[in-house]
């Protein structure tokens, strides 16, 4: 089972901002992500700019998309992304027009972003489409909410995985709660807030590494 790599989510509020965490952090995250409140206050720019000043790391465009799928591709990956997101609740022609593009191009992907409802008759669509990666993600508003992992996501996470997906996973996660998805093939951790606003941002990094190391070495 490959080392999970772990990314760094910019969801800063102005490019200024983000690029200050990525000087601190990049040295030791292997993905770079314009995060959705990022992308919305600076749009491609962003993606752009972490394509220029950090050539070697993957970059990731986490626009969530529903509809326009192959023109919001063709944009993300024309800017230096490697991986966009689309919605979970996007229809299946979206995550179709959105493949077609990816398949085009060399090292992009398209990521299937796990909020609120969906099925496993969807997820069955998106393999048929030949998406290979999804997130699973506990959103902002449900964790300042308290809501935590529980076996019911990691039974989900497991279930994806057995189906083929390789799952990113996300939600305000500390290097102390990698150790409940230990066993699953994760292919991504990310983090943004416990990276960026902690008090040693490369030391907390270096945490999370730490973890992976021990817990996937």
């Amino acid at each position: 089972m490959p080392l999970p790599l772990l990314q760094l989510a910019l969801d800063n509020t102005s490019l200024a901002d983000a690029l200050v965490s990525t000087r601190l952090l990049a040295a030791d995250v292997d993905v770079l992500e314009a995060g959705t409140i990022l992308i919305a206050a600076e749009g491609m720019q962003s993606v752009r700019c972490l394509r220029a000043l950090y050539p070697t790391h993957f970059v990731a465009a986490d626009i969530k998309v529903a509809d326009a799928g192959s023109v919001l591709a063709k944009m993300s990956y024309d800017n230096g992304a490697n991986w966009m997101t689309v919605i979970c609740n996007a229809p299946i022609a979206t995550v179709e027009s959105a493949m077609s593009v990816a398949r085009k191009r060399e090292n992009c992907d398209v990521q299937i972003e796990l909020f609120g409802n969906w099925s496993w008759e969807d997820a069955t669509a998106w393999r048929k489409a030949g998406v290979t990666q999804a997130i699973y993600h506990r959103g902002r508003d449900a964790q300042a909410a308290g809501q935590s992992w529980a076996e019911e996501d990691l039974a989900k996470i497991r279930r994806l995985a057995e189906m083929g997906f390789e799952l990113s996973v996300t939600g305000g996660l500390t290097p102390e709660e990698l150790t409940l998805f230990k066993g699953i093939p994760v292919k991504v951790f990310i983090a943004g807030r416990s990276m960026r606003d902690a008090a040693d941002p490369a030391a907390a990094a270096r945490a999370f590494k730490a973890a992976i190391a021990k817990l996937w070495g």
